[in-house]
C-alpha cells in the first residue's frame, strides 16, 4: 500500500512528462485501482502490454525523482510548515486567555524554535 501510495505521489507531482495514455494507464492503476486486464481493455491492448506501459511510466518517474528530487523535497518544507504551524498553535493557545501558562522564557524558547523551523525550510531548499 505504501508503494502505491508513494507512486501516485510521483504520479501527481511528475505525471505531466509522461504520455497522455501512460499518464492515464498509471492513473487508471493507482488512483482507480483497476486491473491490468482492465486497463488493457480500456485501451485495446493485452494485460501484458498495459503492464508494460506502466512499468516504463514507473522507471520514469522514480528516475526523474531520483534526478531532481522535487516531490522529496516538497514534502519535506510540507512537513516543517506543519510542525511551524503547530508551534504557533500552541504558543498561542500558552500565552492568551485567562489560563496563560507560558513564562517569557518558554515564550523565546519557542520563537527560537520557529526561528530555527523557518531557516530549515531555506536549506531544504538549498539540498
Amino acid at each position: 500500500m505504501a508503494k502505491d501510495f508513494e507512486m501516485g505521489y510521483l504520479l501527481d507531482f511528475y505525471g505531466e512528462v509522461l504520455t497522455p495514455k501512460q499518464r492515464e494507464m498509471l492513473r487508471q492503476y493507482y488512483n482507480d485501482d483497476l486491473s491490468l486486464s482492465e486497463i488493457g481493455e480500456n485501451f485495446g491492448i493485452t494485460r501484458q502490454g498495459a503492464r508494460d506501459a506502466i512499468k516504463h511510466g514507473e522507471t520514469t518517474l522514480k528516475e526523474l525523482e531520483a534526478k531532481v528530487g522535487f516531490a522529496a523535497r516538497y514534502r519535506r518544507v510540507q512537513e516543517t510548515l506543519e510542525q511551524l504551524e503547530q508551534l504557533v498553535i500552541d504558543a498561542r493557545f500558552e500565552c492568551t486567555g485567562l489560563y496563560a501558562k507560558l513564562t517569557t522564557t518558554e515564550y523565546v524558547e519557542t520563537l527560537n524554535k520557529m526561528l530555527g523551523l523557518i531557516r530549515s525550510i531555506d536549506e531544504v531548499n538549498e539540498s
